[in-house]
């Protein structure tokens, strides 16, 4: 797996997934369980890695082929 999320990308992935992942504590009843999407955008930041970029070719990452 190379690397294809890069510095500016990542931290937007991983602020906005904290964001949504919150909802999980402040909704209530099954509404809540949607939180759980945030952990997406979470792991593609931390592991700088996004499976959609990589089926349509779009790297924001500026060290093509590194990682």
């Amino acid at each position: 797996m190379t690397s294809n999320v890069g510095g500016i990308d990542r931290t937007l992935r991983i602020l906005v997934g904290l964001a949504v992942l919150s909802l999980f504590f402040v909704l209530e009843g099954s509404a809540r369980y949607w939180g759980l999407v945030g952990l997406v955008p979470i792991l593609t930041g931390l592991f700088r890695y996004c499976p959609a970029y990589s089926l349509i070719g779009v790297s924001t990452c500026p060290l093509k082929g590194k990682g």
